[in-house]
């Protein structure tokens, strides 16, 4: 299995080697090119470890669900956003379609009624750190965890519940995060489906690159505060639904505890 654990056993095992320098496994080269070569892909196999978050490199996490039946779930990340979120919580509302809110925390003040709404309309609500900032990712475990606790207090603040559901900042992972999910208790969500929507321009390339994906238990990863994503929403439900699945939210799809 391709994990951190694992890799770190390998790379252990490659040193030992080359420091017992038996010429039957290894032939005579500098020791030092060898050094290099084990350092790099060391390195390369970390960061896409970091990067790749379906890999579950530092600490499983829920990507899809393991199904054949034809079931998926649609997840919105970034909002609350006064312009947009209000939208998609309309066209979904239109449709009976529950969903998966992954919350900025510092986009939560000025927007409660949103939160209110996303919780009284059937939604899940998701912790997606405080201020997604850039340089989330080199936090220590005690700030990851910090961040957390912000939004998780103002979630709570507002439905009376702390969520659960934690999706890592762009997507990525490592040991200081691992840490902070592990000791806060969170289920860490990812997706097997990546819209692109924060890139997109056109709307049909957009609508098209994620209907053709979908297989049963997919996750689908959107964003609620894109002008891109309000446009397609209710042909993308309306697509999903006509090749015969069903849009159900992630935590019911995963058989996971939304809050606690």
């Amino acid at each position: 299995m391709y994990n951190f654990r694992n890799l770190n056993i390998l790379t252990v095992g490659c040193v030992v080697l080359l420091l017992a320098k038996n010429h039957y496994f290894i032939p005579v080269v500098h020791w030092g090119i060898y050094l290099i070569i084990i350092i790099g892909l060391y390195t390369f196999a970390v960061v896409l470890g970091c990067i790749k978050i379906s890999l579950s490199f530092f600490l499983p996490v829920y990507c899809n669900a393991k199904t054949q039946e034809k079931v998926v779930a649609l997840s919105f990340d970034d909002g609350p956003d006064d312009k947009y979120t209000p939208l998609i919580l309309e066209i979904l509302k239109k449709y009976n379609v529950p969903a998966t809110f992954f919350c900025i925390g510092k986009h939560i003040k000025g927007n409660e009624q949103l939160i209110k709404r996303m919780h009284d309309e059937g939604h899940a609500i998701g912790n997606h750190s405080y201020t997604h900032n850039f340089w989330f990712d080199v936090y220590s475990t005690k700030s990851m965890l910090a961040e957390m606790k912000y939004t998780d207090d103002d979630i709570k603040a507002i439905i009376g519940q702390k969520p659960l559901l934690f999706r890592p900042p762009y997507g990525v992972t490592n040991p200081n995060l691992s840490k902070a999910i592990k000791i806060g208790g969170y289920s860490p969500i990812g997706w097997s489906i990546r819209s692109m929507d924060t890139i997109a321009k056109n709307e049909r390339k957009l609508l098209e690159g994620i209907t053709e994906k979908i297989n049963p238990g997919d996750i689908i990863l959107l964003h609620d505060n894109i002008s891109i994503t309000a446009s397609i929403l209710s042909s993308l439900i309306e697509k999903i639904q006509q090749r015969g699945y069903r849009i159900i939210r992630l935590d019911k799809m995963l058989k996971l505890e939304v809050y606690v």
